[in-house]
């Protein structure tokens, strides 16, 4: 399903004009004009996505369109084994993980996946991971520290599942023992927020080594919404609060609080899915060619330093 953002409107307007004369029979002076429709197109997508407001961030990286883990796992991962459960009360499908070979290399990968539509959607409780999602986590990673397999995670959730039956089941305490897993891990651990970082749910599994964001996602301890319910007692505003809590990319990067951002193709990642998985690729490749050399103890000593080291 093409869905557009409201800023693109001028930008979807253009596109619409130019395909429907590219349908036409084209004389000199109508291909002349394409061309330079297409000139103003891409010119206003230049200038639209060079300054987009923090609000505006939040919309791109929300885009149904954006490619999800299992887009990912498909084009980076060769024989992806998902591995399901947490062996203590079932499966969850909103945190996706399992072995696989990435560029040749076996790894350890896991991830929230949101769906495309609304019947996957709902099976994978939109991205949104409860206590057994994170326990299988800890068991991954578990894993991977026992085959001395490099773990990669790609973050896209909302937030950790927020009803009562996850509270129930200890939500607080598996995202805490998740944290404490990453923490803990004997190899390298690279993680990527591909749209949404939320909360404890994200940072359950971004405890990394090297923690990278793609240009237009977003990483906040708490939704504008949810944060605008609580200080303003009112969603409507969201934008403001989009603004106070610094959640690009481009702040979090100045705050040290990230590591590497990754360039997307003009027009966000919805526009070029697959170049920017491949993009993606290339800069998980670099960063677990810088880790692997260093030692399981190296490894544990400079990663709980990184976190320690923020805010002080």
């Amino acid at each position: 399903m093409v869905y557009h953002l409201e800023f693109e409107k001028p930008i979807v307007e253009l596109e619409a004009k130019i395909a429907e004369f590219g349908q036409m029979q084209n004389s000199g002076d109508m291909q002349e004009e394409i061309t330079r429709m297409q000139e103003k197109a891409e010119r206003i997508l230049i200038q639209t996505y060079s300054k987009l407001a923090p609000e505006q961030k939040v919309q791109v990286a929300r885009h149904p369109n954006r490619p999800h883990f299992l887009d990912y796992a498909k084009r980076l991962i060769a024989d992806f084994t998902p591995l399901a459960g947490d062996r203590y009360f079932g499966e969850d499908a909103a945190l996706l993980g399992g072995l696989g070979r990435f560029r040749g290399q076996s790894v350890v990968i896991m991830g929230q996946e949101k769906g495309h539509d609304t019947q996957t959607r709902i099976h994978h409780n939109f991205g949104m991971t409860k206590p057994e999602g994170y326990r299988k986590a800890q068991r991954l990673l578990a894993l991977a520290s026992q085959f001395k397999l490099p773990v990669i995670t790609l973050v896209d959730t909302a937030g950790a599942f927020p009803g009562i039956e996850a509270e129930e089941r200890g939500q607080s305490e598996a995202i805490a023992k998740s944290i404490e897993s990453c923490l803990r891990a004997e190899v390298p651990v690279v993680s990527t927020i591909i749209g949404e970082g939320g909360s404890g749910g994200a940072i359950a599994i971004a405890t990394a080594d090297c923690v990278m964001m793609l240009e237009h996602s977003i990483y906040s301890v708490i939704s504008p919404e949810g944060c605008a319910s609580i200080l303003w007692r009112s969603a409507e505003f969201a934008k403001d609060a989009a603004r106070a809590l610094k959640l690009t990319a481009q702040d979090l990067k100045q705050l040290g609080i990230i590591d590497t951002i990754i360039e997307e193709p003009m027009g966000g990642a919805h526009r070029e899915p697959e170049r920017t998985i491949d993009v993606v690729g290339d800069y998980i490749e670099r960063a677990l060619a810088d880790l692997q050399p260093l030692d399981a103890a190296t490894l544990k000593t400079r990663r709980r330093q990184k976190f320690l080291d923020m805010g002080a």
